[in-house]
């Protein structure tokens, strides 16, 4: 039974994400959502009690994602981070991140609903500070390694990097829907690495990355 209650809420849950990426928060009623799910109104309110609670948890799942990520590339003990330096693990983690935004429903979603919520009577959780505190983490394994460039200093790069990073996939997702994030990416790494590595080899970096 509860294995059963908790499809129903994934359902749910998706059929309101795909629904909120394509028309917004305004433009999507629960009617909407129960059609495209399949389920009754009253299942959406016995579940989630209102469309803005449906928003909240959609937004919630965009933010659960990125933990285990960051965790999987900055965990020098196992996995990704294993043997890697940590420049080479952080244009991976952006790829990985930019994927993740591509192709999954409640990432694209939960970051749509984010930029609409002055429209969402509901409380939602802050963005891009553990990204900032992740990067200046890596950067400083980066400058431990000797491989980032002694001008640089990891908590404002951080900033930028992060700043850049969005910026990219806000341009990507009005021009393309993000078809193309991970060649634009490519672009922006080609400007930033000879910046912050203390030798330069951006080029040798995107192809592992890219496959990572």
């Amino acid at each position: 039974m509860q294995e059963r209650a908790e499809q129903t809420r994934r359902t749910l849950l998706e059929a309101a994400a795909s629904l909120f990426d394509e028309r917004g928060y305004a433009g999507t009623s629960i009617s909407d959502i129960a059609a495209r799910s399949g389920h009754t109104s009253g299942a959406i309110y016995f579940h989630y009690a209102s469309k803005e609670k449906l928003a909240l948890a959609v937004v919630e799942g965009h933010f659960a994602t990125w933990p285990p990520l960051i965790e999987q590339y900055t965990n020098t003990a196992t996995g990704t981070a294993t043997a890697t330096p940590a420049l080479e693990r952080l244009v991976r983690l952006s790829f990985a991140v930019a994927r993740a935004f591509r192709d999954d429903i409640v990432v694209r979603a939960g970051a749509r609903l984010w930029t609409e919520r002055t429209l969402i009577a509901a409380p939602l959780p802050p963005p891009f500070v553990g990204w900032i505190d992740a990067v200046t983490e890596m950067l400083e394994r980066a400058r431990a390694e000797g491989d980032l460039a002694p001008h640089i200093d990891p908590e404002r790069a951080a900033r930028t990097v992060v700043c850049a990073f969005f910026g990219v996939h806000t341009v990507s997702e009005a021009l393309d829907r993000r078809r193309s994030i991970e060649d634009h990416l490519a672009d922006l790494w080609a400007l930033l690495l000879p910046s912050l590595q203390t030798r330069p080899i951006a080029a040798e970096l995107f192809p592992m990355a890219r496959q990572a």
